[in-house]
């Protein structure tokens, strides 16, 4: 990459993340993130799954359990010995995870289309780009089944400009305020998106993908947003949250999915990149990742099997 290449991103990225002059002495792309993304505000868009949440209907729920060993190592573990911190030094848990649309979510096209690309044939360009919010929350307050419209994104673009080619466009309706309301967060009427909406938006806006909050595109009877989207070879985000606190422009987004195989889905990870001047998240200095942060109390499984922090142990 040369030079001039690189001042136009570290350009580009600093009027995203809010920073000043990049340092001219730091190689490649370290200088965008030393004046820039170190400084940013960082927010998670992304529900923790557990096996009691909401899904799709037609699929049940996750179950988590202690990892057994699965052979015997002589004068350590027995097979079928249940791995604990007292015993072995560490624990580690076992997942049944009955369907790969399963919390916050990233849908390949292989998801409806039997010759689509499925999750681990996404490249590695998804990881970073311009993120977009446009929100609905006001129309689903009064209208809990409103699903975005050409109107909405035209009303954006007259704030904001021009959606720009490659984003990622999340439609805030605040929806993931009920994620734990089991009963009614998967209940008609929920907000969605038009198909007319879709279809703009990929076809003449060029984005890379768009992110809802609820678990299903559009309340149609047979679901024509995403086979939509799906026959054409588009993924999208579903089950997201936390986009009232991201803003409706000028942020980055960073993706990350679990990669397996052929897989028809991705539990995935979104986290929002909001400019330094941003209200909402934290900085790297605020949250700088190592070490973590400690329990009080030990950890020790509930009744779901989910390491939490015990109410008696020390």
């Amino acid at each position: 990459m040369t030079r001039s290449k690189l001042a136009v991103l570290a350009t580009v990225l600093a009027i995203a993340a809010g920073g000043g002059i990049a340092r001219a002495d730091s190689p490649g792309l370290w200088q965008v993130y030393e004046s820039y993304l170190r400084g940013a505000k960082y927010i998670d868009l992304t529900h923790a799954f557990e096996p009691a949440q909401p899904v799709w209907p037609g699929f049940g729920n996750a179950k988590f359990k202690p990892a057994t060993a699965g052979r015997d190592i002589e004068g350590y573990v027995a097979k079928g010995d249940e791995f604990t911190y007292e015993k072995h030094g560490f624990v580690a848990t076992a997942y049944e995870l009955t369907t790969d649309q399963y919390g916050t979510q990233l849908d390949p096209p292989a998801h409806w289309n039997p010759h689509g690309a499925t999750i681990s044939d996404l490249p590695a360009t998804f990881s970073l780009r311009a993120l977009v919010v446009i929100s609905i929350h006001d129309k689903v307050a009064a209208d809990p089944g409103y699903h975005l419209q050409l109107s909405d994104i035209e009303a954006w673009e007259s704030r904001n400009g021009r959606i720009p080619e490659g984003a990622v466009v999340m439609v805030r309706s605040d929806w993931y305020k009920k994620w734990s309301d089991i009963e009614r967060f998967n209940q008609k009427p929920f907000p969605g998106v038009s198909l007319d909406a879709l279809k703009f938006l990929h076809n003449e806006r060029k984005i890379l993908f768009h992110g809802h909050e609820p678990l299903d595109t559009d309340t149609t009877p047979t679901l024509e947003g995403e086979a939509w989207l799906m026959a054409n070879n588009f993924a999208q985000a579903e089950g997201v949250m936390n986009l009232d606190k991201v803003p409706e422009t000028g942020a980055l987004i960073s993706i990350g999915f679990a990669k397996p195989l052929g897989g028809t889905g991705g539990y995935a990870r979104y986290v929002a990149i909001a400019p330094a001047d941003w209200g909402e998240g934290v900085t790297i200095a605020e949250a700088p990742g190592a070490p973590l942060p400690t329990t009080e109390k030990a950890l020790e499984r509930d009744e779901n099997g989910v390491m939490r922090p015990t109410k008696t142990a020390p």
